[in-house]
């Protein structure tokens, strides 16, 4: 894996790039390019990770994603497995406001929407109650031509630019920069961690698979994530951990925490509360009452 500098195919007479993807799996390069991205799964579940922070993803999530922000939207392990008939679907439009569609964002009339994009440099996730209205508008641009499709997407940003509050995916605004050699190794470690979070992993594997030594490899970690190696692997694991728990295919909280890597329940319930500010039956029963509430 690498941050690829990812060139998003352009119809000659569109200016919204709109894919339909239907796959074993999404597309597992961290990338970035250009454009806006806009991504509704439809199905499919994993981890997003924009610049340095990981969201899970579950069917009928909507994110958006900064011109040039690194992101990979990373299946389950599960959908790598021999044998596999999982499938994944996402609907995704892409934009670029200095490039075709420049005249149109440089109207006085689309100062507050051209703001709104630029303001959203580090991503976003499209809070749970609008998606229904917001995956509604995208299948009017989907599904219409011409003028018409214009119309809806102005009226996408601007239902967009309306949600109070917005939380970005990215905790700091500031790019980290990242050449294509560092990016394979950020990549690789990455694709690692997500394919072995359940078994131990030590300092000394994670430096072995970029080829360095333990201490110049904290140092370049911290330096590209500004984390540790330690803060990353445990953000990874109970990011999983918040998806089991969801999920309810797990009989109780001590079997999610031996299956994401912790060889302790006290300290798994250390670990879960520092990253998510919440005891695991505190989050359990926050989500139900998000969930009962929707």
């Amino acid at each position: 894996m690498k941050v690829l500098q990812f060139t998003v195919p352009v119809a000659i007479d569109k200016s919204i790039i709109l894919q339909k993807d239907v796959l074993p799996y999404f597309y597992p390069y961290l990338h970035r390019h250009q454009e806006v991205q806009l991504t509704w799964v439809q199905q499919g579940e994993g981890t997003l990770v924009a610049d340095n922070n990981m969201h899970a993803f579950r069917p009928n999530d909507i994110f958006w994603l900064g011109a040039n922000q690194p992101h990979i939207f990373k299946s389950d392990p599960s959908y790598f497995l021999p044998r596999n008939r999982k499938k994944v679907m996402a609907q995704t439009l892409f934009f670029n406001s200095d490039g075709a569609l420049s005249a149109l964002f440089n109207l006085p009339e689309m100062k507050p929407l051209k703001n709104f994009v630029l303001q959203q440099q580090s991503g976003f996730k499209v809070p749970t109650p609008q998606t229904t209205e917001i995956s509604a508008c995208m299948l009017r641009i989907i599904n219409t031509s011409g003028p018409e499709q214009l119309m809806h997407f102005v009226e996408l940003l601007r239902l967009l630019s309306g949600y109070p509050d917005i939380a970005p995916l990215a905790a700091v605004n500031k790019k980290v920069t990242v050449s294509d050699h560092d990016g394979i190794r950020i990549g690789n470690i990455y694709n690692y961690i997500m394919h072995h979070y359940e078994q131990p992993i030590t300092l000394e594997d994670a430096a072995g698979q970029v080829h360095m030594t333990p201490h110049a490899f904290c140092r370049f970690f911290k330096k590209h994530t500004r984390r540790t190696f330690v803060s990353f692997l445990n953000e990874v694991r109970i990011n999983e951990a918040c998806k089991k728990l969801t999920d309810g295919d797990y009989d109780n909280i001590a079997t999610v925490a031996y299956t994401t890597g912790f060889n302790s329940i006290t300290n798994f319930n250390r670990v879960f509360k520092s990253v998510t500010g919440k005891s695991p039956s505190q989050y359990l029963n926050n989500y139900f009452q998000h969930v009962d509430q929707g």
